[in-house]
C-alpha cells in the first residue's frame, strides 16, 4: 500500500528529478491535513457500526425494492452481505483517507470486486448510492468532531463511486 508521500517520491524518482516547488507544495498540503486525516479516521473507527447501519437504513428507505422479495438485499443473508460490503468500503476508505492516496482502494477493493459483483449479478447503482450515503454521514461525523474543512474526506468515497460507475459491473 502506498501513501501520498511514497507515491510522489516514486514519481519523481522514476523521472530522475529532484523535488521541485510543485512536489514540495504537494507534500506540504498533505502534512498540513495530517492531523485532520487521523482525526477523521478515528471518528470513522469509533462510529463504524453506526455509520454502516445508518447508511443501510437510508439506502433501503430510498430504494425499498432492494429488500422486497426478488431484491438483491432480500433475505437476511443478502441483507447482511450488503451491510458487510458497506463496512468493507468504509474500512478501506478510512485507510485511503489516512494515506492521502486511493491506491489501496484499487489494489484491495476494486480489482477483485468487479469480477465478483459481475458473477453474482449485484446491481452497481445501489452500491454507488450506499457509498455516497456513507460519505455524507462520515462528513457529518468528521465535522461534529471539530474538523472544519472536510473536503479531503470526499476523495476515497468519490474514487470508489467513480470507479464503480465507470465499470460495466
Amino acid at each position: 500500500m502506498r501513501d501520498a508521500v511514497t507515491n510522489l517520491i516514486r514519481n519523481y524518482d522514476v523521472s530522475g528529478r529532484y523535488l521541485d516547488r510543485n512536489g514540495i507544495d504537494t507534500l506540504k498540503a498533505y502534512f498540513e491535513t495530517g492531523t485532520a486525516r487521523v482525526a477523521a479516521a478515528a471518528a470513522i473507527n469509533s462510529n463504524a457500526a453506526a455509520i454502516v447501519k445508518q447508511a443501510g437504513l437510508r439506502l433501503f428507505e430510498e430504494l425499498p425494492e432492494l429488500i422486497r422479495p426478488g431484491g438483491n438485499a432480500y433475505t437476511t443473508r443478502r441483507y447482511a452481505a450488503c451491510l458487510r460490503d458497506m463496512d468493507y468500503y468504509l474500512r478501506y476508505a478510512s485507510y485511503a483517507l489516512v494515506a492521502g492516496d486511493t491506491n489501496v482502494l484499487d489494489e484491495r477493493v476494486l480489482q477483485g470486486l468487479r469480477e465478483t459483483y459481475n458473477s453474482l449479478g449485484v446491481p452497481i447503482g445501489p452500491t454507488v448510492r450506499g457509498i455516497q450515503i456513507m460519505k455524507e454521514i462520515v462528513k457529518e461525523q468528521v465535522a461534529a468532531a471539530g474538523i472544519v474543512n472536510t473536503a479531503f474526506v470526499e476523495q476515497p468515497f468519490d474514487h470508489l463511486t467513480r470507479e464503480f460507475s465507470e465499470q460495466d459491473v
